[in-house]
């Protein structure tokens, strides 16, 4: 498979996340902010179920041999969900993004450059500290008023 399937569809992904938190917090002005964060898990949770069953692939037999920490991906994404219904309506889209993308990046570059989870063990190096840089700088504009 060549990289270009990956980055297409990362694209595609990237936009969804833009557009996953206005929804949500819109769901939250009728609902309020767990229920609406509660009501996108299970909407998810509906749309992986469907996929696997169309798939027809479902292994669940390692999951007694996962740590514990391998479990809190889901925690983790309840709290950034949650995290973006309430920042939307205060900040906007394009902040929240901006903020949370940064972040992201930063912990990446961590992750990466130490290895963890074993992937990774891509050093920081020059360039990728500049992008980094750059990609701060654009979120501070981005966020100052």
């Amino acid at each position: 498979m060549s990289n270009l399937i990956p980055l297409v569809i990362m694209v595609c992904a990237g936009a969804a996340v833009a557009l996953q938190p206005s929804i949500n917090a819109r769901l939250a002005q009728k609902t309020g902010l767990l229920e609406s964060a509660c009501i996108s898990f299970i909407v998810g949770t509906l749309a992986l179920v469907i996929a696997l069953l169309i798939s027809g692939k479902s292994n669940v037999r390692g999951l007694q041999d996962a740590a514990w920490w391998e479990w809190t991906g889901g925690v983790l994404g309840a709290f950034f969900v949650s995290a973006t219904i309430l920042a939307v309506p205060r900040i906007g889209t394009a902040a929240t993004m901006a903020v949370a993308i940064s972040a992201q990046l930063l912990t990446a570059l961590i992750l990466d450059h130490f290895g963890f989870f074993g992937f990774g063990g891509m050093q920081i190096d020059l360039k990728r500290s500049l992008g980094a840089v750059l990609l701060m700088i654009g979120a501070w504009l981005i966020v100052r008023r």
